[in-house]
């Protein structure tokens, strides 16, 4: 497979034919292997840099915590039965820190029960390779998976169930778009259709085959703050589902919508069943938090002009996912209003403003954006 022969020397290690070995230019990855025998190292380390990969190496756990912490190696092999500090309390100790924590993780060891996999695993381990190894190309085929993940993880991937299902396949080989879409329940929805209410516990995961939803909260004088808005290609849903907890606020449609229903139990089974998914939804989770957490500042502290512009931005974007798709806006001035958080009247005015301006132009009720980039730089 990877153009290199093995042999096997009386103590049952698996080494390289001398013969066999490649020149190469360039290091491609960075590995740190935490072994405490000096064979065992030497051995697998000559394996990996035939294979192209730069080697760390540390004699014990805690020089490896020491090395992973200053290097931050793409991947890190770890033998479990160590002096100083086990594989189990390496990888606990990597878990507390950001910089480390989301480093592919191996387990190495001569204890191959069902219980150290166990252990290892829900520590968050990747994956478990019992030694002497079997033969070399059980090592690299784990190190090239996992690696593949990880840069799989550090890419964007793509909205939608396309990004997800390109996720799924690279991550287990499973082609789930086409499941979803045959299992999950199509349905439409009329404009101003309520998806689901407030208070309510979550079923399903929806996604936006066609229209727009909008998502909001009411207070207790039943005035709207819209939070978010979701169109083709988007997933919503979804926080409630991953909290275990009721939904805390409202979705409806904005305009004639056509939503894929993806029922909450296959959802989670998925997250459960891998790893990089659920850290996916995660990532997404977090940008979701950060959106809302600027537009709740601005909502508090911007002026009037600065607000509207901010919202008519941040719409253009969600609306257009190209950019060179007309920059047209469909949106009801009631709705950017509970947008931005202010009257109707008072977007309305500031509307008109901008039209005079020349940074907009109404066309039979719709916005057309015509300076982007004035609008972006708004002066509060």
């Amino acid at each position: 497979m990877h153009g290199l022969v093995y042999l096997q020397d009386i103590n049952g290690f698996v080494t390289l034919n001398p013969a066999t070995r490649k020149p190469f230019t360039q290091l491609m990855k960075t590995i740190l292997l935490i072994d405490d025998n000096a064979d065992v190292r030497m051995v697998i380390t000559e394996v990996l840099e035939l294979s192209n990969y730069r080697v760390l190496a540390a004699a014990d756990g805690k020089e490896g915590i020491l090395l992973a912490r200053e290097k931050k190696p793409d991947l890190i092999i770890c033998d479990i039965m160590m002096p100083v500090l086990d594989g189990y309390a390496v990888i606990h100790s990597l878990q507390r820190y950001p910089e480390t924590q989301n480093i592919p993780f191996i387990f190495l060891s001569a204890k191959a029960e069902r219980s150290d996999i166990r252990k290892g695993m829900e520590l968050g381990a990747d994956d478990y390779i019992a030694k002497p190894l079997s033969s070399p190309e059980e090592l690299l085929n784990a190190v090239e998976s996992r690696l593949k993940k990880a840069d799989l993880l550090k890419k964007d991937i793509g909205p939608g169930l396309e990004g997800l299902n390109n996720l799924v396949m690279s991550v287990n080989g499973k082609d789930i778009l086409k499941s979803l879409t045959e299992e999950g329940s199509a349905q439409r929805y009329k404009k101003r259709q309520v998806v689901y209410n407030e208070g309510t516990h979550p079923k399903n995961l929806f996604y936006v085959q066609k229209g727009k939803i909008k998502v909001f909260k009411t207070n207790d004088d039943g005035k709207e703050l819209v939070t978010n808005i979701y169109t083709d290609g988007d997933f919503f849903g979804y926080t409630s589902i991953i909290e275990e907890s009721i939904y805390k606020e409202t979705a409806q449609s904005l305009e004639e919508t056509e939503l894929t229903l993806i029922p909450a139990s296959d959802f989670k089974d998925l997250l459960n069943n891998s790893r990089e998914i659920l850290h996916k939804f995660i990532q997404l989770l977090a940008n979701n938090v950060s959106e809302r957490e600027a537009q709740l500042v601005g909502v508090a502290y911007n002026s009037l002009r600065k607000k509207v512009a901010d919202a008519l931005i941040s719409i253009y974007k969600k609306y257009k996912k190209d950019e060179t798709e007309d920059s047209t806006l469909s949106i009801g001035r009631e709705n950017l209003a509970n947008f931005t958080g202010t009257a109707k009247e008072s977007v309305i005015r500031t509307l008109s403003d901008f039209k005079d301006e020349k940074l907009i132009d109404i066309k039979d009720g719709d916005i057309v954006i015509l300076n982007r980039k004035k609008l972006e730089n708004m002066i509060n």
